[in-house]
């Protein structure tokens, strides 16, 4: 049967877009559809405002570390209304260059909620377009929890476009988002308190790195309540109370909940094919990003394999390839994603934590190199910020297994790095590279002593 598209992606952010426009260029007859806003959570309630978020956040410790180098500064101030303002236009501008990208690739951009009526057919604005393949790209949403109250309190997405920087607030959560805003706030002046049910934050990273950001978030006076979690919130003209489980309780003028995000497939007309959802509520894929039904695929957060903005893209170039190109493109390998944390210091790792690695391999044959330090910087702007760094390499082929870091700059200096874990580097390759001096980032390059285990 001859269909009208090649191809129908449901959902325009990173993942679906790159494959709305690669399948476009290969000469395919595209339609995209988003009823939301071009970009997806990355663009729009994601990385970039946040990255932009996270650089005005550091600025009262710039100036207060330039006392040291001579920098004589009068008194700083800060306009919440500005940042807002600023970051709102840049993320319209990436809206528009999205839709550039997309109608300039020859790709149809159809606004609206797509619905899918059967395995080649999907229905949108009064419309059937009939496809040979479907593509499900529609990413997640934050959720909370069902307790008295909660309707008070607000979520990720919504910090973006408050009109007014609180006073005070709670930031539910231990993940990488949580963390991710507490720290803005903390680091833009508002009383913070991080409040997470577990007793460790960023739980899925290495021990040590949770361990020693909560030690550096601690220690620029950031409050952290962990093992507490909210039954209920209540609202006064004082502002808002949450009452925990352990009878703890925490006035605040805001609540936000960064408890992590779901897969939005509701409404996507999923009950009319048998593709098949995990427990989590993921869409279920094989290692070709095919459903149960031969011609619906999806990539993305919706599937949750890692929710990050380069993995999507990485799904969708990776896919396309196997469908209308050479088919020879190398597989994503999850393990050795590099990630970052833009916390306060940043977090950046790659590959396995040393618990991933003990349980897989046994303690005896892993070997862990690790160093903490004041930066070079720090011995005149008086800061007591530290740093730490760490290998975890396997003794039976000197293989480095995982690699990670708490600092300055971290994301970029394990981008780098990230190249010789995914090529499979050695712990001797590491030791005979010759370090940039005085940086940071040598210190990955100069770990001689391993720790007594």
């Amino acid at each position: 049967m001859r269909h009208e598209y090649d191809l129908v992606v449901i959902g325009a952010g990173s993942g679906g877009v790159r494959a709305a426009r690669m399948s476009a260029a290969m000469g395919k007859k595209v339609a995209i559809i988003e009823r939301q806003y071009l970009g997806g959570t990355c663009v729009n309630v994601g990385c970039i405002p946040k990255k932009l978020f996270h650089y005005a956040g550091q600025y009262p410790d710039h100036f207060d570390d330039a006392s040291g180098f001579g920098w004589a500064l009068s008194a700083p101030s800060f306009d919440w209304s500005v940042l807002v303002k600023n970051v709102s236009s840049e993320v319209q501008r990436l809206n528009g260059v999205y839709r550039k990208l997309l109608i300039d690739a020859g790709v149809e951009l159809i606004d609206g909620e797509g619905y899918i009526v059967d395995s080649h057919t999907v229905a949108i604005n009064h419309r059937h377009l009939s496809t040979e393949r479907i593509l499900v790209a529609v990413g997640g949403s934050p959720w909370k929890p069902d307790i008295a109250g909660v309707e008070h309190s607000i979520t990720s997405d919504a910090f973006f476009s408050l009109p007014e920087m609180p006073a005070s607030i709670v930031v539910v959560g231990g993940g990488y988002i949580a963390v991710e805003l507490a720290g803005i706030l903390h680091g833009l002046g508002a009383r913070t308190t991080l409040l997470h049910r577990g007793e460790k934050i960023l739980k899925n990273f290495d021990g040590d790195i949770s361990d020693f950001l909560r030690q550096e978030m601690e220690k620029k006076g950031m409050s952290l309540m962990l093992g507490e979690n909210i039954v209920s919130i209540e609202k006064s003209a004082g502002g808002l109370r949450a009452y925990c489980a352990s009878g703890a309780s925490v006035q605040t003028d805001c609540i936000l909940y960064a408890t992590g995000r779901k897969p939005v497939t509701e409404g996507l007309g999923l009950e009319n094919v048998a593709v098949g959802l995990k427990a989590s509520g993921h869409i279920q894929v094989n290692n070709q990003y095919q459903t149960a039904i031969p011609s619906i695929y999806a990539i993305g957060d919706v599937v949750g394999h890692k929710e990050l903005t380069p993995v999507a893209t990485a799904e969708a170039m990776w896919l396309v390839d196997h469908w209308f190109g050479t088919g020879n493109k190398i597989a994503i390998n999850y393990e050795t994603v590099p990630s970052s944390v833009f916390s306060a210091p940043e977090v950046a790792t790659v590959g396995l934590t040393q618990q991933h690695a003990e349980s897989r391999y046994g303690p005896d044959d892993i070997v862990i190199f690790r160093t903490d330090f004041r930066p070079l910087k720090h011995t005149l702007s008086g800061n007591s910020e530290r740093m730490m760094m760490k290998l975890v390499v396997q003794k039976s082929t000197d293989r480095v297994l995982g690699l990670h870091m708490v600092g300055a700059e971290a994301g970029e200096i394990v981008q780098g790095f990230a190249v010789a874990i995914q090529m499979g580097a050695t712990k001797q390759q590491f030791d005979a590279t010759i370090g940039i001096h005085p940086t940071a980032a040598e210190e990955f390059v100069t770990l001689r002593t391993p720790l007594a285990r």
